[in-house]
């Protein structure tokens, strides 16, 4: 099996290292006839050649060195044909529940867009399954053919349980457990609930002493630059909600390493053309700069990964081998693993990718293995994720536990004037806004309020059996054409989110993610129109990569033929209490700013 594990640690093999670069003994490959692009020094070498032995690099030399000096029959020689070797890419802040598949799965896609090294945080499965689902995701990325490491999960829950009701509660004494017994966790993730931080709140801040403690870095998330100041004073250093160039640049003016999102610029998170202009028009040094994609569902994941987003930030303006550092050197820097990663050097990691000149994937070696080769997995890997991947056990099968009555849609009114507090939606969809609009007369059904302001009901729906609550709301702008959609994945407490235009299609709705135990449904009129099984924690499916992904790209198109404009993730975020401005959970409307509680009417 090819996993993190396969590559002996350095002091197990320096001996062998030695001998090969004293050419004493052969290397077991050599990758010839390439140009090289070197992080170190940013600029691509023409004529060279690596050797490798035992998943390191042992040194680069000029093309056609090897065959010189050793007998041809002892290594393999494989001819690059002129085109580029450079490091693997380096994933510094994601979520692999986001794609809806597990760690093992998720590598496929990954190793694919030549990232191999990821940083993941996974309070998804956390705010789901408290410790027992992160104990189950590091077992899941202990097995993956990918280098995984984790970054703790913060904020479990994303704020208290006055606002939200989470699966789990994530306790500084949990944590600090979590850091000694799993040493690949190397950070603590983003600290999202930064108006607690920035308020000195004690229970925000005793889970980021707890990393301090053990000098580990502190990751970030935080939108307003009257909180920067505040956010960099409690020891936290980097940030991947940089949204454009003027908080970027205060972002990096006090310390923060800032991770560039890309991706589909139809979702929430392409903010990566706007905060790079910190670099291509403030003039800012690029050097404590990173890029990472934070969330991708399976679709487009195989599209727009890490690899497009590196080609994206060179498009903008960066340079060509310094937009590859960001996605390799510097997230190995900021991690302190470039000891082993993020560059061809000697001793290093063969963790390499081979590139045309437009920085395309060629083929993708994860410790010396083969395991991509003209843009298609190898048998080799293609074998360990059929048979070799991670079984979660019965209990992230058993995760969707629902109240037995849930009144779908809110009582009208006495009143004769009323107002109701809307959550307005805006396009690409990353921020909410709060509408109030003003009911004049005496209405006896929701329908006409509906059509005449472009509304649709919106339900949030406890479903880990601790209190059966749930709220209603109303969406403006989100433009559904007919029945109900429903979710298992609602940010970050993951509790039912549902939206529709009649009661019955929404209690159908809900009632089939009960029975998958998770996923997503679109219906109409008592019928299953589409969906997405996702059983593991209601975040997950058990298939390969490329499975879901066909699933997902099917479900999207029929999520845009139901008339959502807003997309499929960007609705997950609806209940996400820590992203500006307004949003709704199991408690009610949530004003994010003031962390209150907002009634629907006034």
């Amino acid at each position: 099996m090819i996993t993190r594990f396969s590559v002996p640690d350095l002091h197990e093999c320096t001996v062998n290292l030695a001998n090969i670069a004293a050419h004493k003994i052969s290397p077991e490959l050599v990758l010839t006839n390439a140009k090289i692009l070197s992080t170190y020094t940013d600029r691509i070498i023409d004529n060279k050649e690596i050797w490798i032995s035992k998943g390191r690099i042992v040194c680069i030399k000029d093309t056609g060195s090897a065959k010189k000096i050793f007998n041809k029959d002892n290594f393999l020689l494989y001819d690059i044909n002129n085109n580029i070797l450079a490091p693997g890419l380096i994933d510094p802040h994601m979520h692999i529940e986001s794609s809806m598949m597990t760690g093992c799965a998720y590598a496929e896609a990954s190793l694919l867009n030549g990232t191999t090294t990821i940083f993941c945080d996974s309070h998804e499965i956390g705010n789901v399954c408290d410790v027992d689902g992160i104990k189950w995701m590091l077992e899941d990325c202990r097995k993956a053919p990918l280098s995984i490491f984790l970054t703790l999960p913060s904020t479990i829950p994303a704020t208290n349980d006055k606002l939200e009701t989470s699966g789990g509660d994530l306790t500084p004494i949990k944590a600090a457990s979590l850091y000694d017994e799993w040493p690949e966790i190397l950070g603590l993730g983003e600290k999202m609930d930064f108006v607690s931080v920035c308020n000195g709140e004690e229970r925000s801040h005793n889970i980021i002493s707890e990393t301090l403690k053990r000098k580990l870095p502190v990751s970030g998330h935080v939108f307003g630059r009257e909180f920067v100041a505040a956010y960099a004073a409690s020891g936290i250093t980097d940030t991947h909600e940089a949204e454009e160039k003027l908080f970027t640049n205060d972002l990096l003016d006090a310390g923060l390493w800032i991770f560039l999102r890309g991706g589909n610029p139809s979702t929430p998170w392409n903010s990566l053309p706007e905060a790079i202009k910190v670099i291509t028009e403030l003039k800012a040094s690029p050097k404590r700069v990173c890029v990472c994609t934070d969330d991708r569902d399976a679709d487009d994941l195989f599209n727009f990964g890490l690899d497009w987003v590196v080609r994206q930030t060179h498009k903008i303006g960066i340079d060509k081998t310094t937009a590859w550092s960001m996605g390799s050197l510097h997230p190995a820097t900021r991690f302190k693993i470039d000891h082993d990663y993020g560059a061809l050097g000697h001793s290093r990691r063969a963790d390499i990718v081979m590139l045309d000149d437009d920085l395309k994937i060629i083929n993708t070696w994860l410790g010396g293995k083969l395991v991509v080769e003209n843009k298609k997995i190898t048998s080799l890997l293609d074998e360990q994720l059929s048979n070799h991947r991670y079984k979660y056990p019965n209990a992230a099968y058993q995760t969707v536990k629902l109240p037995h009555k849930i009144n779908y849609l809110p009582k009208i009114p006495k009143e004769d004037k009323f107002k109701i507090n809307v959550i307005k939606t805006k396009l690409p969809g990353i921020m909410t806004f709060r509408e109030i609009i003003s009911i004049d007369k005496k209405i006896d059904s929701w329908n006409e309020v509906l059509q005449q302001h472009n509304l649709c009901h919106i339900c949030v729906i406890e479903r880990h059996g601790k209190n059966g609550d749930y709220a209603h709301g109303f969406i403006k702008n989100f433009n559904l054409k007919y029945g109900a959609i429903a979710s298992s994945v609602g940010h970050d407490a993951h509790n039912i989110i549902v939206a529709g235009i009649n009661e019955d299609d929404m209690k159908f709705a809900t009632d089939l993610i009960e029975k998958f135990q998770g996923g997503v449904v679109i219906v109409n009129k008592g019928k299953l129109i589409s969906s997405l099984k996702l059983p593991i924690a209601g975040l997950l499916s058990d298939k390969k990569a490329s499975e879901v992904a066909i699933e997902n790209r099917n479900f999207k198109k029929n999520w845009i033929e139901a008339g959502c404009t807003l997309a499929y993730m960007g609705f997950n975020l609806l209940p996400l209490s820590v992203i500006p401005n307004f949003r709704i959970t199991n408690k009610g409307l949530v004003d994010v700013n003031s962390m209150k509680i907002i009634p629907l009417f006034e």
